[in-house]
């Protein structure tokens, strides 16, 4: 009878232990769930939904939407999902396409996740929310300015209103866009969805290139909008460069010695192939360089009226000019000369050709020494082979001030000034910003046109 006691006690105990490891077991902590989507969503757009247990057996996404439930995902043995140490993760598009019955406004994507705990007895779970804004509508965009003009080669300005006013937009001409800036950075104040756009017709590009004002959304509808232009031809100097062993063994060595992403050293005596690789894949670095400088650019115009040239200065290169490269009587390279090559005396000092910002003021490949300033909504211009500079980057300079002296830093064969105008980091023919008439038709008037406090 004792014995049977003690049995019986003992069984007792085991399933109150055991009831008690059970009930704690419940206590314990569901996945930690982690939801990633963006804040407004329109057609389609990523949803990642990861569960921090790997032996996650149990999870379900859904949307609710004013009282309707709208299932998205539930694990099941054939899911497609990913299990890693980090947990298990879920990937899926959500957005019109996927459920056409969702409707615009806001919504909330809803994730519940399990796992097991005391030997797969019973699970523990846990749930997670996130709002989202539902947005199918593409924005609107209507084209303000008018008369819009470019040269093969030049530059050219409109005026735009897109809704939402905080959609990306601005111009696309071929496969190069020209993002839009807020009109209050030219003047305009109180209407947020008037846009201000410069854009370009690049030299290369063929005068039919399709041209249009592009918009895109928080939650990715896009809009496209044609607008009237007229693009005149432009015809290009081609020249023939004499390349000789004194010119290179002055070039390419100091060049080198700046530029080891070449992987060449300024030791080798092998001039041409090192002068190839400068003129070839440095000058498409530096290209690159340049483009990304332009996206510090400041959302407003910081000029005023034309920019100035070098003064009094005798033009020995023009922009797009095809160069082709002689050494000992053989076509080595050719290449388009991208600005203006201006000569004076040497060591004349060089002014800044508008107000703007100082963005760049050291070496630069094959420009040697090269200052470029921001003028605001991408304008910039360049000026290289500099002997020396007087400013430093982040310096606010204005239109006459020197900047600098000439000089034949980087591929340069004499002291001159390599003057170039940019639009978002794109080349485009300085002549038209030299020109007053120019800026005055192709940009002041516009800015009038909507009442912008314009400075002259």
């Amino acid at each position: 009878m004792g014995i049977l006691r003690w049995f019986v006690g003992l069984a007792v105990l085991l399933l109150v232990v055991l009831g008690v490891l059970y009930y704690t077991a419940g206590k314990a902590a569901g996945p930690k769930i982690d939801i990633s989507v963006g804040a407004v969503v329109g057609q389609q757009a990523p949803l990642k939904v990861v569960a921090s247990s790997p032996d996650t057996d149990a999870l379900s996404i859904r949307i609710e939407q004013s009282g309707q439930t709208i299932p998205v995902f539930t694990l099941s043995p054939g899911s497609t999902v990913e299990r890693k140490e980090a947990g298990v993760i879920v990937t899926r598009t959500i957005g019109k396409k996927d459920f056409p019955q969702l409707q615009p406004g806001p919504a909330k994507v809803v994730v519940t996740a399990a796992r097991p705990v005391f030997y797969g007895l019973r699970h523990v779970a846990s749930s997670a929310s996130t709002n989202i804004q539902l947005r199918f509508d593409p924005p609107r965009i209507a084209v303000v300015s008018t008369k819009h003009y470019i040269n093969l080669g030049g530059s050219e300005m409109i005026v735009y209103r897109v809704t939402p006013p905080d959609a990306q937009s601005g111009v696309k001409v071929g496969d190069f866009t020209y993002p839009g800036f807020a009109a209050d950075g030219a003047g305009i104040h109180g209407e947020p969805s008037l846009k201000v756009a410069f854009f370009a017709l690049l030299y290369n590009q063929p005068v039919n290139t399709p041209m249009e004002l592009y918009a895109k959304d928080e939650a990715g509808n896009e809009a496209h909008a044609q607008f009237d232009h007229q693009v005149f031809p432009k015809k290009f100097k081609s020249s023939r460069i004499q390349l000789d062993d004194g010119f290179l063994g002055r070039v390419v060595p100091a060049i080198l010695q700046g530029s080891p992403e070449l992987g060449i050293s300024a030791a080798s005596g092998d001039l041409l192939p090192a002068f190839l690789k400068i003129n070839g894949d440095l000058r498409r670095r530096n290209a690159e360089t340049i483009v990304a400088l332009a996206q510090k650019t400041a959302p407003a115009i910081l000029w005023k009226g034309a920019f100035l040239p070098l003064v009094n200065a005798q033009v020995e290169a023009a922009f797009a000019d095809y160069r082709t490269y002689i050494y000992q009587g053989k076509e080595v390279d050719n290449q388009v000369h991208l600005g203006f090559d201006l000569a004076r005396v040497a060591n004349s000092p060089i002014s800044a050709a508008n107000d703007g910002k100082v963005l760049h003021a050291r070496d630069l490949g094959i420009y040697g020494n090269c200052v470029i300033l921001d003028h605001g909504m991408g304008v910039q211009s360049l000026y290289a082979h500099m002997s020396s500079f007087q400013i430093k980057e982040g310096d606010e300079v204005h239109k006459g001030q020197t900047i600098g002296m000439t000089g034949q830093t980087g591929l340069a064969a004499g002291d001159h000034l390599h003057f170039s105008m940019m639009v978002n980091g794109q080349f485009v023919n300085a002549t038209e910003w030299w020109d007053p008439h120019w800026i005055e038709d192709r940009i002041m008037r516009k800015l009038k046109e909507i009442g912008a406090a314009v400075a002259q």
